[in-house]
């Protein structure tokens, strides 16, 4: 049997950037090489793409891809020659340009099946005010929040009385708890505000919720399931990013969680409604706050999780049953059933006279 041409795309122009890589080499890890044929195709930050030989960005060649009737080519900029025919494509671009809906437009417009969120859910979940606004109208639990852009700062007085202290200040587009700032008194508002809107024009201030996190890995197109819910136990003020990829002693994470088996099975259910109010397909990571008064509410829903060794959808996955490289074959397989799906859509070109 012929292998499948799999492109993994990695890096990105994205503060996940560094991410993204080790996203990969655990991918390229686990993968099951007597299946695919691998290209690995590089983003750098810049925004320029690359065909290379291996993680270190060897052998390096810059291409872009251009459509075909059954799928992508891989072609050389510089000299027009068609390098690979692909059947599929894996994104592994955590953050903006890679999990807002950009490459995956792209990726429909070089008509190739792609893994992953279509283009509405991925640029809908990557907006945490957008995902908080579709959850909330569906009747599914969020933490009360508001916005803030450079042309409207919210007064802390009024965040103050009616979202207490502290509060969490987070760009609406990031992920990887990038920008996220704990803040208790107006100077430490105005101050990490001005910061966070650095890095995005629209940012989140949060209440803050007392209790568990807890995460659930959704698998799935038009009949998604859920893991067993997974929790961070924290050893620092809150999971931000040293925590998750540097300090291996700022927290430590517990398949199934801490839960009751109703809250477990509750997470789950309230998982794959949020999944599907959302419009996900292929795969999501639903992030949940369950607070000491047993409330469930959805923090955010991350469309490219981390696939790093030590990341939560692979091992949520591996305590209920699927392996890492089982679960490889499987997402790549959703995104392969997507596109023939979708390709037997019509499409109308009405007569101009």
């Amino acid at each position: 049997m012929s292998k499948l041409e799999l492109a993994i795309v990695f890096g990105g122009k994205s503060t996940e950037h560094e991410i993204s890589l080790l996203s990969t080499r655990s991918i390229l890890d686990q993968i099951d090489q007597s299946k695919y044929a691998i290209s690995l195709i590089h983003i750098d930050i810049k925004g320029s793409w690359s065909l290379v030989d291996n993680l270190d960005r060897k052998g390096s060649t810059a291409i872009t891809l251009v459509p075909g009737q059954h799928g992508a080519s891989i072609l050389a900029t510089d000299t027009g020659k068609v390098l690979k025919d692909l059947d599929v494509v894996f994104p592994v671009l955590h953050g903006v340009f890679g999990e807002d809906g950009t490459i995956q437009g792209y990726l429909k417009m070089m008509n190739v099946a792609f893994v992953g969120c279509d283009v509405m859910a991925s640029s809908a979940c990557m907006d945490k005010d957008m995902t908080k606004r579709i959850l909330r109208d569906a009747g599914i639990g969020i933490a009360s929040y508001a916005v803030a852009t450079p042309e409207n700062k919210p007064d802390f007085a009024k965040l103050e009385r009616d979202l207490g202290t502290p509060l969490f200040i987070k760009p609406a587009n990031l992920g990887s708890s990038v920008g996220v700032f704990k803040v208790e008194s107006e100077s430490e508002y105005v101050e990490k505000l001005d910061e966070a809107l650095t890095y995005d024009s629209k940012v989140l201030i949060e209440k803050t919720i007392l209790g568990k996190e807890i995460e659930c890995a959704v698998l799935g197109n038009e009949k998604p399931k859920a893991s067993l819910p997974g929790q961070v136990i924290m050893n620092t003020e809150f999971y931000d990013f040293d925590s998750k990829y540097v300090d291996e002693n700022a927290s430590s994470t517990q398949v199934p969680a801490d839960l009751t088996d109703h809250q477990l099975e509750e997470v789950r259910s309230i998982a794959i409604k949020a999944y599907q109010a959302m419009g996900c397909e292929g795969l999501s990571r639903v992030d949940f706050f369950v607070s000491h008064e047993g409330d469930i509410l959805i923090n955010e829903i991350n469309t490219i999780p981390g696939f790093t060794n030590i990341s939560m959808y692979p091992k949520m996955w591996e305590a209920t049953g699927i392996p890492y490289t089982e679960l490889i074959d499987i997402l790549i397989e959703l995104g392969i059933e997507r596109y023939k799906r979708d390709s037997q859509l019509k499409i109308v070109a009405q007569s101009v006279k």
